[in-house]
């Protein structure tokens, strides 16, 4: 869909702005200074001695949203607390649309990310033994958030990476100064990003209209809220980044995912711009929500009840102020007493009485205001945007770490692990791209302009009225036909006023466009008008911008991670393969209108956590543990840790642990028969063939198997006689020329079947069945390379050795048993053919024990 009809002029794919009159040459241009800019700069300098970056903010350095962040930051640092459990939180908030590979790496790389910022100088707060305090927020059901001066933590933060940054001398630092466009080079219709234009105001170091030539182009330019009549964000919250980066021509994603924060100081009905929050470790200290009446309305909510996550609170006050006609609720925390006011929350203590509550003997009234995008520029797993060179990172950027929700106080630690992936990936080198281009798309191809500043205001009024916390198909169409109706001209004045305003008009549409595009109420998206999920909608929806703004189709990566990836190609063929075969068998345990495993979803909770271990009840060779590890995360979608005990080919004994999971309980049971289902099975080929193995020991002879197996899983079972210590005979009926007796029948004899396989198939293995000693010689003098022996006594194999004298190579099937294959493999055969392996040895017997859960 589009948000564009006849007569609606498009959104311009640059702005209007003076030529460069300045210019500069760096390694890395990094556009925003909060915590996600300063992590990268800091971490990137570190891993390149030579590197040098120029980094460009657009107030103050310290004055981004990151000094506002008072929650704190998330890291399972905690004995008792698991990076799973931070993953199976985080995912939940999510509601679904969480990239699994982008949690794991946030959740995974979480706690070094919280020592680095403590090694940079960052002062958390502290118990009496000098451990970090931790402590809990909204969707967290473990105390793992850091904090820093009780309520300060983004400010200490900010303090800390300023301090390391200003002591850097291979920094620039360009203060005062407004981001315009990229600038791009368009080779073979291939565009790229090599650095960007902006604008110095007085204060900064340059005044006008400047570029900033760079091999790449890091966007950390925090949010949008300012596109809202009421946020949480500070004024330099124009969406700037955003809008860059959709006039290039970068995808965007998730933006109807703006994050209303549910606790937000009500200053009146007449406030507009940055409003004071209200953190939500307040509540995960222990104070609750009340409406008009006094009642605690989450109770019945949630079964966290005032600690759901934001989406969820959000929802409930506006409901609640609909119900009782008012247009705010209240807070109540009257029962920490003065001195925890004091110590854990200063800041908004203060806060609150400057504007004449105190919090102390009163309710604080509060009402969501916009606080937090979840969507932002699409970026891969080091924050590669889809342009060559331009990469973003923090709030501007849209990893699938939140999927339709952030869960609080991952937005820091965000911003710390993607910008160390980033830093990292420069520090490996990037191509470096030609320094010409335009400063946008060629020129007439697209349309340069500018929106009005007058237009603000509405635009401001109209998406707090239609695009806010709940939202209906008539609003977005009343919002996106009026932010049409504001729309951009060429004639405009260029200046900083016009500039953001255009680039909130082009987030505006975009944001409205994508929730249009989104019929379903899912995460922090609300409607009212269509009050459900829709599996159907259980994507992502990306933006282009072009000469309109355009849906693009896509899908969450739920592939196996790369390691396991891995292992499934050499168990044979693809990985999407093996994926595609372990769906269809959990899909004949999970079908109908609920797939689901009805008993375990109605007796174990959704955030429910257990360790289990995969474990041999008998011994035996172990053969599948990739394929059961796919089942867990096939069913578990990525929220598993798996550890390997042992590898496939391993012997086993009785108690043996041969891989440990943990995860949602849920997935665990609903995946155990599936798993094991596979593993036992395999495992049992992978033993019998190890016995048969173990009987020719000391012997040139070796085990093999035949095409002797279960539908669909040949490739496995094959897998299998591999890990017994056997090899494979022909995959199939094209890989390989096996002429049997009755080949021999149609062709007319031995002969005239080896020619017409040999002209027809020149290059092929060529297999010739004999059952008889005197069809040897002929199938020999055919040409054939190997003669399968098929019923061939002990005395005769051993006639048949001597009489080939190694002119081709020898296997003996049929008829076999354990108590004869030493004795078949002393005639000096090549191969004993055990068709049983795979069709009919028993399973292993192996189990799945919960350890313990949480």
């Amino acid at each position: 869909m589009s948000d564009s009809s006849a007569g609606v002029p498009a959104l311009p794919r640059r702005l209007t702005a003076p030529e460069p009159g300045w210019t500069v040459e760096t390694d890395v241009v990094i556009v925003g200074s909060g915590i996600a800019g300063l992590s990268t700069a800091l971490r990137y300098l570190a891993a390149c001695p030579s590197g040098r970056v120029v980094l460009v903010t657009k107030d103050e350095l310290s004055n981004g949203s990151t000094r506002w962040a008072q929650g704190g930051i998330a890291a399972a640092i905690d004995p008792t607390d698991t990076p799973v459990a931070h993953m199976v939180d985080t995912v939940l908030a999510g509601a679904g649309l969480c990239a699994p590979h982008a949690v794991r790496r946030l959740v995974t790389d979480g706690p070094g990310a919280l020592r680095w910022l403590v090694e940079v100088g960052a002062a958390f707060d502290r118990t009496p033994e000098g451990e970090l305090s931790l402590t809990r927020e909204g969707g967290h059901r473990a105390s793992r958030i850091a904090h820093a001066g009780g309520d300060a933590t983004g400010a200490e933060i900010e303090r800390a990476l300023i301090a390391a940054v200003r002591a850097e001398p291979r920094v620039e630092i360009i203060e005062h100064a407004l981001t315009l466009d990229a600038l791009l080079t368009v080779e073979n219709g291939r565009t790229a990003v090599h650095g960007v234009t902006l604008h110095v105001m007085g204060e900064g170091q340059r005044d006008g209209v400047g570029a900033v030539h760079a091999r790449a182009v890091v966007l950390a330019t925090g949010g949008l809220g300012q596109v809202f009549a009421a946020t949480t964000n500070p004024a330099v919250s124009t969406g700037d980044g955003l809008a860059l980066a959709l006039r290039a021509g970068a995808e965007v994603q998730d933006l109807e995912f703006v994050q209303f924060h549910p606790t937000v100081l009500w200053l009146g009905s007449g406030a507009r711009g940055q409003q004071p929050l209200i953190s939500e470790a307040v509540r995960g200290e222990g104070a609750f929500l009340v409406d008009a009446a006094g009642e605690r309305f989450m109770l019945g909510e949630h079964e966290l009840a005032d600690l759901a996550p934001r989406d969820v609170v959000a929802s409930a006050i506006a409901r609640a102020m609909a119900r009782n006609g008012t247009d705010h609720v209240h807070l109540d925390a009257r029962h920490f007493g003065a001195e925890k006011w004091r110590t854990r929350f200063p800041t908004i203590l203060a806060s609150c009485r400057a504007h004449g509550i105190d919090p102390v003997t009163d309710l604080i009234p509060v009402a969501p205001a916009a606080h937090y995008a979840s969507g932002g520029v699409c970026t891969g797993p080091d924050g590669q945007t889809t342009l060559p060179g331009l990469f973003a990172v923090g709030e501007v950027a849209c990893t699938g770490v939140h999927g339709a929700n952030r869960l609080a106080s991952n937005s820091l630690l965000e911003a710390v692990v993607y910008g160390h992936r980033i830093a990292d990936r420069l520090a490996e080198g990037t191509p470096v791209p030609a320094l010409s281009g335009a400063a946008g798309p060629p020129e007439g191809e697209h349309l340069a302009g500018l929106a009005d500043p007058a237009i603000v205001g509405e635009l401001r009024a109209t998406m707090s009225r239609h695009v806010g916390v709940v939202r209906d198909a008539p609003g977005l169409a009343a919002a996106r036909d009026r932010l049409a109706e504001l729309a951009v001209s060429d004639s405009g004045t260029p200046g900083v006023e016009a500039w953001e305003a255009t680039n909130l008009l082009t987030v505006a549409r975009a944001l409205v466009a994508a929730a249009e595009a989104r019929r379903e109420s899912r995460g922090a998206h609300r409607r009212a008008d269509l009050p459900e999920p829709d599996p159907g909608f259980r994507r992502p929806i990306r933006i282009r911008l072009t000469d309109e703004v355009t849906t693009v189709p896509t899908d969450i990566d739920r592939s196996p991670t790369p390691e396991l990836a891995a292992e499934l190609r050499d168990v044979g063929g693809e990985p999407a393969q093996h994926v595609e075969l372990v769906r269809r068998a959990l899909a004949e345990d999970l079908f109908g209108a609920t797939p689901e495993d009805v008993t375990t979803t109605a007796t174990i909770p959704a955030t429910h956590t257990s360790t289990a271990d995969i474990v041999a009840r008998r011994p035996g060779v172990v053969a599948g543990l990739p394929l059961a590890e796919l089942v867990f995360w096939e069913v578990s979608e990525g929220v598993v840790a798996t550890e390997r005990r042992v590898r496939d080919g391993d012997r086993v004994r009785p108690g043996d642990v041969l891989m440990t999971l943990t995860g949602r309980t849920r997935d665990l049971l609903t995946a155990e028969r599936t798993a094991l289902n596979l593993l036992t099975h395999l495992s049992g080929i992978a033993t019998h063939t190890r016995q048969w193995v173990d009987a020719v020991a000391g012997t040139g002879a070796r085990i093999r198997d035949s095409r002797k197996t279960h539908p669909g899983l040949r490739v496995l079972e094959k897998y299998a006689v591999r890990c017994g210590g056997g090899v494979n005979h022909r995959a199939g009926l094209s890989d390989a020329a096996l002429i049997k007796d009755n080949h021999v029948v149609a062709a007319g004899g031995v002969a005239e079947a080896v020619h017409l396989v040999r002209r027809a198939h020149p290059g092929l293995p060529l297999e010739v069945e004999v059952d008889r000693i005197d069809q040897i010689e002929p199938a020999l003098k055919a040409g054939a390379e190997e003669l399968l022996l098929d019923n061939f006594d002990v005395a005769e194999l051993r006639e048949a050795v001597r009489l080939v004298a190694g002119r081709a190579r020898l296997e003996s099937s049929g008829g076999l048993t354990l108590s004869v294959a030493a004795d078949v493999a002393a005639t000096g055969v090549d191969y004993l053919a055990v068709g049983a392996l795979t069709h009919s040895s028993p399973a292993l017997d192996i189990a799945l024990d919960l350890r313990d859960s949480t």
